[in-house]
């Protein structure tokens, strides 16, 4: 029979993280320390602005680039934060969207990516179905952000260095003075850097810093995703300089023919929520990062989180990290294998999005296996 699947679909697998979803369905009430996302609800306000554009009818397309009050008030966002006076910027299908869209805009064959290692999961496979080259830096044991390491790997076929803080899947977040070498870095080489900050708004001991701020070849995407637990709509954004305003009018064209826009009533509830205070549920998320913490420090080598809702937790006893996550499995404590995230299998993720009372139990567990 014919193969009809396309090479590059081969290039990657089913993520690591939709199989222990899998499991999960077939476990009687896991402790789920796998889920991505906050486990409280949209707030009602964001809920309501949802709604009322939806009964007045804001069902239809926007613009491609997206509403333009929504992204009028993204860019004096950016103006504002970053300090750009003629920045461009557009509405897109999530944070993963606009990675998508910024990687078809930017990639050509054999062009190589400095990714940090451990890394978000799309960022790997996208590239490669791109044909790229990822260029990993190992920054273990700290997962700081290892500017030499990424400077020594820097080729004349270098076209992009993607910077993630807060981290997913570390919980990092990078010193200023880590992102201004980075950013002096790439200036010298002329290189964009993409910064992928979905995470902002979960930072528990300081605020996380942009490399935008430092320099302009900075193609930044933020998401309202995570902040507002708004998982499901699908709604993020990127912004540049206005020297890269060819790269957003080459992105917005790619979204003209793949998501179309972002999800119309909704982006009426992004803008509510760019208001919108959520430091109150951001304490609750420290607290919960500091349970994790003090609970696990004893028994296993672990980095305390500065920001997210995830910790990258070394595997006891030297057994890899897919061993001990199969014995966490055994015992009803559902965690992804550091080798979705990295090129090596020696840690586990854990999300600490649950409650108080599953976080109690998976500790008491997961130190058990220790």
């Amino acid at each position: 029979m014919k193969d009809i699947i396309a090479d590059r679909a081969k290039l990657i697998d089913a993520s690591g993280i939709r199989k222990v979803f899998a499991l999960a369905a077939q476990l009687k009430d896991p402790i789920n320390f796998s889920i991505g996302q906050p486990d409280f609800d949209v707030p009602d306000e964001l809920k309501e602005a949802a709604i009322k554009a939806i009964t007045k009818g804001q069902n239809k397309y926007s613009q491609t680039a997206g509403d333009e009050t929504l992204k009028a008030k993204i860019i004096e966002q950016v103006k504002e934060e970053i300090g750009w006076s003629n920045p461009g910027a557009m509405v897109t299908s999530g944070v993963s969207g606009g990675l998508l869209l910024a990687f078809m805009a930017m990639i050509n064959p054999g062009d190589e990516v400095i990714i940090p290692d451990p890394y978000f999961v799309i960022y790997k496979h996208v590239i490669n179905m791109l044909g790229g080259k990822c260029v990993f830096i190992d920054t273990y044991p700290d997962f700081g952000l290892h500017v030499e390491k990424i400077e020594a790997a820097i080729t004349n076929r270098t076209k992009l260095i993607i910077v993630n803080s807060p981290c997913n899947p570390t919980g990092i977040v990078y010193p200023v003075e880590q992102i201004k070498e980075l950013a002096k870095v790439a200036a010298k080489h002329d290189i964009v850097v993409m910064t992928d900050e979905i995470y902002e708004k979960f930072s528990y001991d300081e605020v996380p810093t942009s490399i935008a701020k430092f320099y302009e070849k900075s193609l930044i995407l933020k998401g309202f995703s995570k902040s507002y637990a708004m998982t499901g709509w699908r709604l993020g954004y990127a912004a540049v300089h206005e020297s890269l305003k060819n790269l957003i009018e080459e992105m917005i064209k790619i979204q003209q023919y793949t998501f179309v826009c972002a999800p119309r009533p909704f982006q009426d509830a992004a803008l509510a929520a760019i208001d919108y205070d959520v430091n109150p549920l951001v304490r609750k998320y420290a607290k919960k990062r500091d349970m994790l913490y003090e609970g696990l420090k004893d028994k296993f080598e672990i980095v305390k989180p500065g920001g997210a809702f995830y910790a990258f937790v070394k595997a006891p006893n030297g057994i890899s990290g897919t061993e001990f996550v199969k014995k966490a499995i055994t015992n009803n404590v559902l965690v992804i294998p550091g080798n979705v995230f990295s090129e090596k299998d020696t840690h586990f993720r854990i999300s600490y999005a649950t409650t108080d009372e599953k976080i109690a139990q998976g500790i008491e567990v997961l130190c058990s296996l220790a």
